[in-house]
């Protein structure tokens, strides 16, 4: 934190301090979420907190469900506020307070007592930034809050990763303009903790962020097919997710989709998800 512009003078802690000195990523997004957003939230902070912190803005929407997600899973989490101790805002998240202090940390840099102001958010972006290596932001609109954390990264040296998301949706729109000026996809808790340099610790059974059977690869896919199958090869993704890891036209993944249905190398899920048919993939490695 020190080493960033405009470093802040003073910091209060309440808390856990030592997890201000363990590895990080802060996750950031709309507090007007969609469903996938929150869907998208929950998987990614609840993963990555298996192996590092979660830092959020304890902001409505993506930020309390980042927060939550990386307790839930039993990991930590910090949570920057743009007020000063002694005010709970917004005061829906009274309970969410009380977690963060049992198995996290609250910082700010506002004296106690200070309420919330317009001018103290931009400024405390920079501080969820500063915080972590690492800054996921999980759907935006554009011109939020989100994607003025996205630019503090960027300018402190850190890594930005975006969650791509429909073209439709007006909350993904900053997400995947961030992708198309180079942000890379954040499609897995993985492929957050690979920007850290951490792993997903191993647990029993083949859930997600568990690292699946060996498949052995077929020889004759095509160039877009064998892209497809080494997205696949961790967990299933949404179409969309693919589209943005290939990228490539939404019209071609499918087609290459419809290619490795056929064949039974994968398979469709409900609400447009592909995985690689487990069965067939383990016969091919046989």
């Amino acid at each position: 934190m020190g080493e960033i512009p405009d470093a802040p003078v003073l910091l209060y802690v309440w808390g856990d301090a030592r997890l201000l000195s363990r590895p990080a990523s802060a996750m950031v997004g709309s507090r007007n979420h969609s469903a996938y957003g929150a869907e998208a939230a929950r998987l990614l902070a609840g993963g990555a907190a298996r192996a590092a912190v979660i830092v959020s803005g304890m902001a409505r929407g993506i930020d309390a469900l980042a927060h939550a997600a990386a307790l839930d899973a039993g990991g930590a989490s910090v949570g920057v506020l743009g007020n000063g101790f002694g005010v709970i805002y917004p005061a829906s998240n009274r309970e969410l307070y009380e977690r963060m202090l049992a198995h996290g940390c609250l910082v700010t840099e506002l004296p106690p007592g200070e309420r919330p102001h317009a001018g103290a958010f931009p400024r405390r972006n920079r501080l969820i930034s500063g915080l972590a290596a690492v800054t996921v932001v999980i759907e935006a609109a554009p011109g939020s809050g989100a994607l003025i954390t996205a630019d503090f990264a960027l300018d402190q040296g850190r890594t930005v990763l975006a969650v791509p998301g429909p073209i439709t949706s007006p909350t993904s729109l900053g997400c995947n303009k961030l992708i198309q000026q180079g942000a890379k996809p954040a499609l897995s808790p993985a492929d957050v903790l690979e920007e850290l340099g951490l792993t997903l610790p191993d647990s029993p059974g083949h859930g997600p962020g568990v690292n699946p059977p060996e498949r052995a690869v077929p020889a004759d896919l095509e160039p877009l097919e064998r892209t497809l199958w080494d997205v696949l090869a961790t967990e299933p993704r949404h179409v969309d997710q693919l589209v943005a890891a290939a990228r490539a036209d939404t019209s071609s993944v499918l087609t290459a989709l419809t290619a490795l249905e056929m064949r039974g190398l994968v398979r469709q899920e409900p609400g447009m998800r592909f995985s690689l048919n487990v069965e067939c993939g383990m016969r091919n490695a046989e």
